[in-house]
C-alpha cells in the first residue's frame, strides 16, 4: 500500500488490533493500527530503515522521540496479528509539521539480538537519543556514527532500565559536618 500522507488520515479509523492477518490495515508494508488517536506503524529490524526514510519523504521530517521498552514479564500489550512480541521494543515518534500531524513506529527487537540501523542518516537529532536507548537497554544501533556511552560512563557493566538490572546497593559515605 503506498498511500499518499494526506490519505492517511482519513483511512485509518479502525484501531481494531486483532483483526485477521488479510484484514490489517498497511502502509509502506508496515502494520497500521489507531491507538488513542494516534497511528501507529509497527514494522520489522530489516524494513525500518526504509520506513524512516518513506515516512520522512511524506513529510514527518522531524523525529521527536526514540526510545526503548523492557517487556520483560510483561504480555500485556497489544499488537497485530502479523506483529510477534519480543522482549525489546523500539518506540520512535514522529512529527509532520506542514501537516500538524504525529505517527508512532515501534519495531520488536529480539533478546538474544537488539539491534538495528540508525537513523541518524535521516534524522541527525536521533544521534543522542539512541546512544540513550543503548546506555540504558543496550539496543545497538548499526552504522551509528559515535556509539559512546552518553549517560554512563564508559567502564559502566549492564544496562539501568533493563527490568533484569540488579538493583544492587551503592555505598554512600557520609563525613561528619563540623561544629555540630
Amino acid at each position: 500500500m503506498t498511500e499518499s500522507p494526506a490519505s492517511l488520515d482519513e483511512e485509518i479509523e479502525s484501531g481494531d488490533e486483532d483483526l485477521p492477518e488479510d484484514d490489517v490495515e498497511r502502509l509502506h508494508g508496515s502494520a497500521v493500527v489507531v491507538n488513542n488517536d494516534q497511528t501507529v506503524l509497527h514494522t520489522g529490524t530489516a524494513e525500518y530503515h526504509d520506513l524512516i526514510q518513506a515516512l520522512s519523504d511524506d513529510g514527518y521530517g522531524v523525529c521527536i522521540d526514540l526510545c526503548g521498552a523492557d517487556y520483560l514479564g510483561n504480555d500485556t500489550r497489544l499488537l497485530p496479528v502479523t506483529v510477534t512480541a519480543e522482549r525489546f521494543e523500539l518506540v520512535v515518534n514522529l512529527l509532520d509539521v506542514e501537516a500538524s500531524r504525529r505517527l508512532r513506529v515501534r519495531v520488536q527487537l529480539p533478546e538474544a539480538a537488539p539491534i538495528v540501523a540508525t537513523i541518524t542518516d535521516i534524522h541527525p537529532g536521533a544521534e543522542a537519543m539512541e546512544r540513550e536507548a543503548n546506555d540504558m537497554f543496550g539496543l545497538e544501533f548499526e552504522g551509528h556514527p559515535d556509539p559512546t556511552p552518553i549517560l554512563l560512563p564508559d567502564d559502566w557493566q549492564g544496562h539501568p532500565l533493563r527490568k533484569d538490572y540488579s538493583m544492587g546497593r551503592i555505598p554512600v559515605q557520609f563525613k561528619a559536618v563540623d561544629g555540630r
